[in-house]
């Protein structure tokens, strides 16, 4: 997969700030006629090709903007889903803007493919969004006191091989509305999620770009085998819950060449809320992150939980860029989660202007409600991180552990932090933590002593993941 480079731009960055500062991310749309054929076949990279296709305007969608395509979207499904077994489908999003509410990918072996110039539109008549369980795993959701959530936009549950890609197609959460009602308490469930997959295997999401999701922008759940790359997630860095990237109780994940700007945290690793996950008991493990480039000056580059009570275990993360983001990694759990979190092995991240370089809470005493075990203590240990770069930055780390329960294994080594002008007068904030350093400036606390020539691990095995490879396929109408 080749890595987009003009994502790290420092004149795009600033360009993207200034617009978010400001509000909704607004992208122009080349205005195209709507008809029912694309100009020529595009070809695409995928875990599987198609044998069959049919456009959208083959089921009556109309891409002016304002008309609702719901109807449109779901009869196009429905009637490819019949070629599941027979060499599989693939839907075509034209030139246009696609109003749509939420919408199901109720077939396997399918791919809903987004023209460069096509935009979907999210609906913001709430009709539009079917109420959902909660997931077993949180117990409840996570806006307001209510059980049940809104559908995402587009969902899919016990699928197999399932791919969500364009040649940089647009899906436009219109989330103001959301975010609005949110801010106003209006809410007694959880807002949508741009794209949520469940209980699947086999899934490819790519290529695209997303902004202004109601909530959280992309979220395999109870999943396995997922490839994550070449996306483009945009909302307003003030916006409430607009994670980028959450891999949630998902095994063998490989999260490749992203770029997000958002107000939470850019990439959150989660397993389930409490007694709800311990029972569930699914962890998130097997998790490759690299070349992300992220914005996010409230929150985490990559943060770890706090919804961690399945467990997260061997994440792996690699080249990583941070900028005006509140910190580089961040653990989050409290008494109350129990689980682990444990086998984490980062290096080679590079980050400017930060307050937080290391960030370890186990505090985050945020509860699905009061029958938590207070019992149920996380362990956190095995926690590996090497080759740092960081400049114009507050503090060097604050790491808190729970009393009784001491976070341990930590591993810092080859750190070079640079201070900003006004920098926090404690660098090291260390409490009930137990590790090692090796080469870290400014100087740790002493909770990790110096200890000379130390390589933090970084295992060298490969994980099935890396080795699922890409083939190129045609957009070519079969249907």
């Amino acid at each position: 997969m080749e890595q987009s480079q003009g994502f790290r731009a420092s004149d795009l960055i600033q360009t993207i700030l200034a617009i978010l500062v400001l509000g909704t991310v607004s992208l122009r749309v080349v205005e195209c006629k709507v008809n029912s054929s694309v100009p020529d076949a595009l070809h695409y990279r995928a875990i599987n090709c198609r044998k069959h296709s049919a456009l959208l305007t083959d089921f009556g969608a109309v891409g002016d903007g304002k008309t609702l395509n719901t109807k449109a979207f779901k009869a196009a499904i429905d009637s490819l889903s019949k070629f599941a077994s027979q060499g599989g489908a693939q839907l075509i999003v034209p030139p246009g803007k696609w109003l749509t509410g939420s919408f199901n990918l109720t077939s396997s072996h399918f791919t809903l493919f987004l023209h460069k110039d096509a935009v979907i539109l999210a609906s913001q008549d709430e009709a539009e969004w079917p109420l959902v369980p909660a997931l077993p795993s949180y117990g409840r959701g996570r806006d307001g006191n209510g059980d049940g959530r809104f559908s995402s936009l587009i969902f899919g549950t016990n699928l197999t091989d399932i791919i969500i890609t364009g040649n940089n197609g647009t899906i436009d959460g219109q989330g103001q509305y959301w975010w609005d009602k949110f801010h106003q308490g209006q809410f007694n469930v959880t807002r949508p999620y741009m794209i949520e997959i469940q209980y699947s295997n086999k899934i490819q999401i790519s290529n695209l770009t997303l902004i202004n999701s109601p909530s959280w922008f992309v979220h395999p759940t109870y999943s396995s085998d997922v490839l994550i790359h070449g996306l483009t997630i945009l909302a307003p860095i003030d916006s409430p819950n607009t994670d980028g990237i959450d891999p949630d109780s998902c095994t063998n994940t490989r999260i490749e060449d992203c770029f997000v700007v958002s107000g939470d945290d850019c990439i959150a690793v989660k397993s389930g809320w409490d007694q709800y996950g311990v029972k569930f008991g699914m962890p998130t493990k097997h998790l490759i992150i690299r070349r992300l480039t992220c914005i996010s000056p409230d929150s985490a580059t990559i943060a770890l939980g706090s919804e961690m009570s399945g467990g997260i275990q061997d994440v792996r993360a690699e080249d990583i860029i941070a900028i005006n983001t509140q910190s580089g990694i961040r653990i989050k759990t409290a008494i109350g989660r129990g689980a682990y979190v444990k086998d984490i092995y980062v290096r080679r991240m590079t980050l400017t202007t930060m307050k937080w370089v290391f960030l370890m809470s186990g505090s985050y005493n945020q509860h699905p409600d009061t029958n938590f075990d207070p019992k149920a203590i996380p362990e956190i240990k095995g926690i590996n991180y090497r080759d740092i770069v960081a400049t114009n930055v507050t503090g060097a780390a604050r790491l808190e552990g729970i009393a009784q329960d001491p976070f341990t294994g930590i591993c810092i080594s080859n750190v070079t932090i640079s201070l900003s002008k006004t920098p926090k007068e404690l660098q090291w904030n260390c409490t009930n933590i137990a590790g090692v350093t090796s080469n870290v400036t400014p100087e740790p606390c002493h909770l990790l002593p110096k200890k000379e020539k130390v390589d933090c691990a970084f295992p060298k095995d490969r994980l099935p993941i890396e080795d699922v490879h890409l083939k190129t396929c045609s957009t070519t109408k079969t249907a």
